[in-house]
């Protein structure tokens, strides 16, 4: 379910509001080796599954920064800020990885606004993303994503 804000401003009265959450995300063993390509992180727990099944997780895991960078993708299906001529990403926050994401797991970004305040020009927020692991009590990785947005001129 996406939040949909009108305007920018909207944002600033929303501080504290829960945005729900995106799809589920299927991790396979494709999107992983592709992301060991694209960074040449090709660490046996990542790419190895045979060594993966006798190490510390039993599989292997997704790398924390491939987790992380799909929080791009969940932002937009939980967040939607209209009346805009651009939004930009200034970056993130804090951020944890809590616990792996085991090969064939599947995850979702669920947000809360957790600040809002003017800048020159725009809106800036922060966005806090926690990156869910369907099945388990512990997130994979909670990020404060932080957003610029400027009002569409009218």
């Amino acid at each position: 379910m996406t939040t949909v804000f009108k305007k920018p401003q909207d944002l600033l009265a929303a501080v504290g509001q829960q945005l729900g959450h995106s799809e589920w995300l299927e991790i396979d063993q494709d999107r992983i080796n592709l992301f060991a390509d694209a960074t040449g992180d090709h660490q046996w727990i990542h790419v190895d599954p045979e060594k993966a099944k006798e190490g510390p997780f039993g599989a292997c895991i997704a790398h924390g920064y491939l987790t992380l960078s799909l929080v791009n993708l969940f932002l937009p299906q939980i967040i939607d800020v209209q009346g805009i001529s651009m939004g930009v990403n200034v970056g993130c926050g804090k951020i944890r990885f809590p616990c792996p994401v085991k090969v064939g797991s599947r995850i979702r970004g669920s947000g809360e606004l957790v600040e809002a305040e003017e800048m020159k020009g725009g809106i800036q927020s922060v966005v806090r993303v926690t990156v869910e692991i369907e099945g388990s009590d512990k997130p994979a990785c909670i990020v404060d994503t932080i957003s610029r947005y400027f009002p569409a001129e009218n």
